[in-house]
């Protein structure tokens, strides 16, 4: 393999395609500050308990995807796969656990062993923001419309934004014997990966892109039915705001997210500017475990991938902004000018 190439799923960002960047990070901290966000950059490796307990032991992410090294202290440690546990793992040192809002914004590379494909590298960069510390429908509903914003000052029109509740932990029982019933009705018909998600976790199921699973999913039932009135009264006052705020979105009763600590509203907006794989951005309510702690942090966030926000403003062919070239040249015409014009400069 030539070695003057990078590795597969990576990529070099040359200056020209650096002022997109530039664009969409600056753009960002811009609307973000609007609504009291701040910057926080986090390590790009944690511990890989930060991700193993935040995530769940049985996503797909931390089964299968992560770059996990031991350092020269033999600490286990992983290249960070997504901002969440990393920023939560920083702020519950803070009042955050105590119910004061902490808002906060970050952007960079994250890692996954995925196969490389368009929009989908192993290493990718996101944008995404995380208010943790207070619950509540109304600020589930400004995230969104934050996301929309934002979308909309880079010139990303046209997108479509799903809806759906995971409800809280004492939902889940009945929800998932009855998601459990029907899928192992079918379940010699279906993919490899959902025969094994069906007792390790049948929630992943729902969230498979297999074509041959498909149908199966689509007929399963709505397991927001099945959930307590709480979390149906919480899912409606998100819907009732962004009602309100004039947001259209679509209730999409199989959309899940592929992480474990997900509870209460889950989103995703998806692009057919970008084919098959059409997820621009996504994210919602969760409640995460940090290593060391009692009891979870609570709070709602979206991460958007900056190379599919890229791919989507080139599908709908948007101007893309020009590396700046200096206006005047000076031209030295012997050894005496260069030394005079270098004082000029």
């Amino acid at each position: 393999m030539a070695r003057n190439t990078p590795p597969p799923g990576t990529s070099d960002i040359y200056p020209e395609e650096a002022a997109s960047w530039l664009l969409l990070e600056n753009t960002a901290r811009k609307i973000f500050s609007l609504y009291g966000y701040g910057e926080i950059r986090t390590p790009v490796f944690e511990y890989t308990e930060v991700f193993k307990r935040g995530l769940g032991d049985e996503t797909e992410v931390v089964k299968k995807e992560m770059y996990t090294f031991e350092d020269r202290g033999g600490r286990s440690l992983t290249l960070r796969p997504e901002g969440t546990a990393g920023v939560m793992r920083s702020l519950s040192g803070t009042e955050a656990m105590n119910g004061v809002e902490q808002r906060m914004f970050y952007m960079g590379p994250m890692f996954r062993g995925e196969r490389p494909s368009a929009g989908r590298r192993r290493q990718f960069h996101q944008i995404g923001v995380e208010n943790a510390g207070k619950v509540a429908p109304e600020l589930d509903a400004e995230c969104i419309s934050m996301l929309c914003h934002y979308l909309n000052e880079i010139d990303i029109t046209g997108f479509h934004l799903m809806i759906n509740t995971r409800g809280v932990a004492e939902d889940r029982k009945p929800a998932e014997l009855a998601l459990k019933e029907h899928f192992k009705a079918h379940i010699d018909s279906m993919c490899e990966d959902c025969r094994e998600r069906l007792e390790r976790n049948v929630w992943r199921i729902l969230d498979c892109k297999s074509e041959e699973c498909q149908k199966f999913i689509e007929e399963a039932p709505d397991a927001a039915s099945l959930f307590g009135q709480n979390s149906k009264d919480y899912f409606k006052r998100v819907c009732d705001t962004l009602n309100a705020m004039g947001i259209a979105f679509t209730v999409e009763p199989r959309l899940v997210r592929g992480l474990d600590y997900y509870v209460h509203t889950v989103f995703e907006l998806t692009h057919p500017g970008l084919g098959g794989q059409n997820a621009i951005a996504g994210g919602g309510r969760y409640e995460l475990t940090v290593p060391g702690l009692n009891r979870p942090i609570q709070g709602v966030g979206f991460a958007a991938g900056m190379e599919r926000l890229l791919i989507v403003r080139n599908a709908l062919q948007v101007q893309e902004p020009t590396v700046a070239v200096p206006d005047v040249f000076l031209v030295s015409l012997g050894e005496k000018a260069m030394a005079f014009n270098t004082l000029l400069a």
